[in-house]
């Protein structure tokens, strides 16, 4: 079974961290674009991307206070989050994007910052 497994999210006061960690199936092509998304179905906001080769993409509300990693050996996406606001509350979730084929997307974890 083709899963991703988001864990991380949680209640946090403003100016707080947490760290969103997703795992991927074993199943599953994780050597090309993997990243982290915030929102919804049909509208989500790119929050940072990190190609095969390493190349780390940030979306404008997550520069200089979020962090994304990958350990492809493990199959695991992390995202550091630090320094967080209320705007940064939602929904997040991770994708892998394969070689071929439609993109794969977790389930989601929900972030809440209290003001």
């Amino acid at each position: 079974q083709v899963q991703l497994v988001e864990s991380g999210g949680g209640l946090v006061q403003t100016g707080g961290s947490l760290r969103l960690s997703c795992k991927a199936s074993e199943n599953i092509d994780f050597s090309h674009t993997v990243g982290w998304y915030r929102g919804g179905p049909g509208q989500r906001e790119m929050i940072a991307q990190i190609t095969g080769d390493g190349r780390i993409y940030y979306g404008n509300s997550a520069k200089g206070r979020f962090e994304i990693s990958r350990n492809d050996a493990a199959k695991i996406i992390d995202l550091q989050m630090n320094n967080l606001k209320f705007e940064d509350t939602g929904a997040y979730f991770c994708n892998v994007q394969p070689l071929r084929g439609s993109s794969y997307w977790g389930q989601g974890t929900q972030v809440t910052v209290s003001s």
